[in-house]
């Protein structure tokens, strides 16, 4: 991993994202980043568990005079988005990203950086391991799949945490608090056909749809951009 990153500031955070990027942690496979935060607990003397569907959550008793104060949760996800460029040779199941500073940014070598979520959970992570920020008590909540299904969230049981107040640490703004949420519906669209065989002068063709602004369907829903999925779903209905 890049030295050059780790050197960043604050150095506790760029160090901790550089220790989470060498993990493997595509959604849906976290198995390895898993273990990386339950080890990553235990080694400081916390409280760390793993709830049935691999939720880890570590708590931290509040420092002294803040123990009066209501408990807070912190919470991120583990998994990241695994894409690569089609050119780039990488196996998302078994290498780490490769980082790499250019100008003002921090970027992948031709893959997704894992940004989101994994600097919410390296911030996390940092203020776990300091010794001198005041805090009351934390809940670190690291939830799973939430790329491709949320069913980390979704599986998390009531009870198990014990804090009052939820900060939740996946936006794209470092200067904007967000309060509430739009919520989200999974659908499922089905339809029979009957296959049938064609003739050997069949023409085939090949649908392809580009050239879109592209964003993120949760922070720029509104901005009523073309979807490309929505786009071929309509071209198979004709």
């Amino acid at each position: 991993m890049n030295e050059a990153i780790r050197n960043l500031e604050p150095k506790n955070l760029w160090g901790n994202f550089s220790d989470l990027n060498a993990v493997p942690r595509g959604s849906k496979k976290e198995e390895r980043v898993i273990e990386f935060m339950k080890d990553f607990g235990k080694n400081l003397g916390l409280e760390t568990l793993e709830d049935e569907v691999g939720n880890v959550i570590i708590r931290k008793p509040a420092t002294s005079g803040m123990e009066n104060r209501k408990g807070i949760i912190l919470q991120s996800h583990l998994d990241m988005v695994h894409q690569k460029n089609n050119d780039t040779n990488f196996d998302f199941d078994t290498q780490g990203i490769e980082m790499y500073i250019d100008g003002d940014w921090v970027r992948a070598n031709g893959t997704t950086l894992g940004a989101d979520n994994g600097l919410g959970v390296a911030t996390i992570m940092a203020i776990l391991e300091s010794d001198t920020i005041e805090h009351p008590y934390i809940d670190a909540l690291f939830t799973i799949d939430e790329e491709t299904g949320m069913t980390g969230a979704i599986g998390l049981k009531g009870g198990v945490l014990e804090g009052e107040i939820l900060l939740n640490l996946d936006t794209e703004e470092d200067d904007e608090i967000g309060v509430g949420c739009a919520g989200g519906i999974d659908v499922t669209a089905t339809r029979n056909y009957t296959a049938e065989n064609t003739s050997s002068n069949s023409e085939a063709y090949k649908i392809t749809v580009k050239g879109l602004k592209g964003g993120h369907s949760g922070m720029e829903i509104h901005l009523g951009w073309g979807n490309a999925n929505k786009m071929m779903n309509r071209i198979y209905m004709k």
